[in-house]
C-alpha cells in the first residue's frame, strides 16, 4: 500500500504512520465497523470522484441499519474527502470512510462506546489484476454461503459482514482461483466476495435481487442505468447456479472490481472464455464517463473544482 501524508479522523488531520486507534476498540473486537469504498479517477477533464454522494448515502444508510449515529453530516463527509485528496495532491485514489464503535468498555453491547470516524486515500490499481478489465478472470462457486435473511443484514457494507467475504476469498485463491461467488441460503447466485455479478443470456443481463443476500452495489446500479440507455433488457431474478455455466457472459461489478469479465466458473469455459460484446459495451460506456469525463449523469465531482484542472 502506498503511504500518503494525511488521514482524516474525527475531523482532524493525521500523519498516516499515526492514525492509531486503541486495541480495545469495540469495532476491533465485535465488527461493529461500517465503511465504503468509492474511486476517485483521473478523467481526462480532472480529478473527479465516481458518485460520491450515493457512496456517503449508502455509509449513512449502513450506520442506520447497526444503530450508529455518525457525528458528522453527509456534507462533512463529502467535503472531508474532497479536501483530503487536495491535501494529499492526488488525481486518482481510491476511498475509504470508515465509521466505527470505539474505545470505552469491552462487551457486545456498545454502551457508552463512542462513535468514531476516519477517512483515508490512497492508489490503488486494479482490483483482480491489471489484464483482467479485457481477458477476464477465472473464479469458483464457493463452499461457503452467503448470510441467511435476518441473520447479518446484507444491505449494511458492514465489516462483520466481511467475514464471509474473507472465507470465500481465500477459499478461492487456496484453489488457484481468482475470486469465488457465494450462493445464498436457497442456494441461488448471490455475490462475490466483494463484487455483485451478473450474468447475459440471449442479450439479457440478469442479476440477483435484493433479497439473495448481496449489497446494493453502486457500480451495480450503474450498470443497469447504462444497460437500460442501450436497450438492453435488465432482470432482478434469481439465478440458479448452473445458469452460470450456461451463460453467454458473466462479469462482476464493484467500485474496486469496476466491471470485469469473468472467463471460467469452477473450470467451465463461460461464453468464448473471453470478455464477451455486451460486458465490453458497458464497460466503454462506463469509461467513457470515469475516464474521458463525458458525464450526461451528474455522477462525478471534480476535485480541483472545475474540470480541467489538476493537482
Amino acid at each position: 500500500m502506498d503511504k500518503v501524508e494525511k488521514i482524516w479522523m474525527n475531523g482532524k488531520l493525521v500523519n498516516w504512520d499515526d492514525a492509531k486507534i486503541h486495541v480495545l476498540s469495540h469495532g476491533l473486537h465485535y465488527g461493529s465497523v461500517v465503511f465504503e469504498g468509492a474511486r476517485c479517477y483521473k478523467t481526462d477533464k480532472g480529478a473527479a470522484i465516481f458518485r460520491l454522494q450515493e457512496h456517503t448515502d449508502r455509509l449513512f444508510n449502513s450506520a442506520k441499519i447497526c444503530r450508529m449515529e455518525i457525528p458528522f453530516t453527509k456534507e462533512q463527509i463529502n467535503d472531508a474527502i474532497i479536501e483530503l485528496i487536495k491535501i494529499n495532491k492526488l488525481e486518482e485514489c481510491y476511498i475509504r470512510p470508515i465509521v466505527y464503535r470505539g474505545y470505552h468498555s469491552l462487551g457486545v453491547f456498545p454502551g457508552d462506546c463512542p462513535i468514531d470516524a476516519a477517512i483515508a486515500v490512497w492508489k490503488w490499481g486494479k482490483y483482480l489484476g491489471p489484464e483482467a478489465l479485457e481477458k477476464g478472470v477465472n473464479v469458483c462457486v464457493s463452499s461457503w454461503n452467503r448470510p441467511a435473511p435476518n441473520t447479518l443484514p446484507a444491505m449494511a457494507k458492514s465489516g462483520a459482514n466481511y467475514l464471509g467475504g474473507q472465507l470465500i476469498k481465500m477459499e478461492a485463491i487456496a484453489h488457484g482461483y481468482v475470486e469465488g461467488i457465494g450462493l445464498d441460503v436457497e442456494g441461488f447466485v448471490s455475490e462475490g466476495s466483494g463484487e455483485n455479478i451478473f450474468i447475459v443470456r440471449n442479450g439479457t443481463l440478469i442479476t440477483p435481487p435484493f433479497c439473495a443476500s448481496i449489497l446494493a452495489g453502486i457500480t451495480r446500479r450503474t450498470v443497469i442505468r447504462l444497460a437500460e440507455e442501450m436497450a438492453i433488457p435488465v432482470k432482478e431474478e434469481n439465478i440458479p447456479r448452473e445458469a452460470l455455466y450456461l451463460a453467454d457472459e458473466v462479469f462482476f461489478t464493484g467500485s474496486a472490481a469496476e466491471i470485469t469479465p469473468i472467463s471460467s466458473i469452477d473450470g467451465v469455459k463461460i461464453g468464448t472464455g473471453e470478455r464477451g460484446p455486451i460486458t465490453e459495451k458497458l464497460q466503454n460506456a462506463f469509461f467513457d464517463v470515469v475516464v474521458a469525463g463525458n458525464d450526461p449523469y451528474g455522477w462525478l465531482t471534480f476535485v480541483y473544482k472545475e474540470a480541467g484542472v489538476t493537482a
